[in-house]
């Protein structure tokens, strides 16, 4: 009787094995995307009702005026792309909108929400920056020992897709050496002299330039106290390495002092030490000082507070009206509109995202603490086609 139960048994294990073999369902069913977009409604957008898009309507006026003023059919990231002319009539109509609950009507009316999903996950990795502050001046002298570097002057840019289309949408930087391109001078080598570049200020403080190199742009108060705003100019191409994660791994700060200000305190107090780690992070700023509203980011337009948002570029166009759904450092949600309008060198991935707090101390604090998981949505036209590029 055993022999034959097991025989049984054994059948019957066979026959799944056979059965689920022969079955293609689950082979569709379980193929996983490098990215995609998923239909969504706004019922579905948490917070949606609650967010108040007052100040949501300056970032939105000056993206579409600039993404609009240009001729072109569409508005494309390397594995996106959608009409322009069907975002341009919306964007036309929504800047006539002054108050919240009309332009969220109107929103409603004429857009759907598309949940962004990467390698089969819609949760990502959400930062914030701030813009920072500096002391600084346009001659050296007393304190100002410090040069703050324009654009240098030897500085090549080439862009792939220029010679071939074939070719990744990449831009590359370096410069010419011996008829060839290599790559540009590292932080330790540009901090030794070897670059040839205007110096636009000099500032007072090795730790503050390093940290306005990270967050990209900050206000500089001069020796009479004018302000003045320095922006992002160009980079040397190397790849960015936080200087939190550097120390972490070195066990030169714990677990719990990862944020940006109690960073910046443990570099100032550490000297030779902070400046030998700093130059780990190969990857160095360039700057410019801009007339603007806020810092600029890299459309060429000054960042909102609270409504910018800086997106690996590769996945998601610039210029896309953005649901962001994710937690602020108290653990309260952030639910809100955004504009991708921005981009980081840390900021890699088809769901990641870094949020603009804003200027201040108060935004460096909120900034500095932030490393939350959450999700996108990014809002198109009803009717408009949308394309996948994989």
């Amino acid at each position: 009787m055993l022999n034959e139960e097991m025989l049984k048994r054994g059948l019957i294990f066979v026959f799944c094995i056979f059965l689920f073999s022969c079955s293609g369902e689950d082979k569709e069913v379980h193929q996983i995307r490098p990215f995609e977009l998923k239909k969504s409604t706004f019922e579905q957008l948490e917070g949606w009702e609650a967010d108040n898009l007052c100040s949501f309507q300056k970032a939105l006026s000056l993206v579409c005026r600039q993404v609009c003023s240009k001729k072109r059919n569409t508005i494309t990231s390397d594995v996106v792309s959608y009409s322009a002319e069907a975002y341009c009539e919306k964007c036309a109509e929504m800047a006539k909108f002054h108050s919240d609950t009309a332009l969220k009507q109107y929103i409603q009316n004429n857009f759907n929400p598309y949940l962004v999903i990467a390698n089969g996950q819609e949760k990502g990795k959400f930062t914030a920056y701030y813009e920072a502050a500096i002391k600084a001046s346009y001659k050296r002298g007393g304190a100002y020992q410090y040069p703050i570097y324009g654009k240098p002057k030897d500085l090549v840019e080439v862009r792939l897709r220029d010679f071939d289309e074939s070719l990744p949408n990449q831009r590359i930087v370096g410069r010419v050496k011996d008829g060839k391109l290599v790559k540009y001078y590292t932080r330790e080598e540009i901090d030794a002299g070897k670059i040839d570049a205007p110096v636009i200020l000099w500032g007072d403080n090795p730790v503050d330039i390093y940290i306005m190199q990270i967050q990209g742009a900050a206000v500089a108060t001069l020796p009479g106290g004018e302000e003045i705003r320095v922006g992002y100019a160009d980079n040397n191409g190397h790849s960015f390495r936080g200087i939190g994660s550097i120390l972490l791994e070195k066990g030169l700060i714990k677990p719990g002092e990862t944020s940006m200000s109690k960073i910046r305190d443990w570099l100032q107090q550490n000297g030779s030490t902070a400046k030998k780690n700093m130059l780990l992070n190969d990857r160095y700023i360039f700057h410019k000082i801009v007339k603007a509203d806020g810092p600029i980011g890299a459309m060429g337009l000054p960042l909102v507070a609270g409504r910018s948002l800086a997106v690996d570029r590769q996945y998601i166009p610039l210029g896309s009206i953005m649901w962001l759904e994710t937690t602020a450092p108290d653990g309260k949600p952030l639910n809100r509109l955004v504009m991708a309008e921005d981009v980081g060198g840390a900021i890699k991935g088809g769901v990641r995202g870094d949020y603009f707090w804003g200027h201040g101390e108060e935004a460096l604090e909120q900034a500095g603490k932030m490393n939350s998981s959450g999700r996108y949505f990014i809002l198109l036209p009803k009717g408009t086609e949308v394309k996948i590029h994989e």
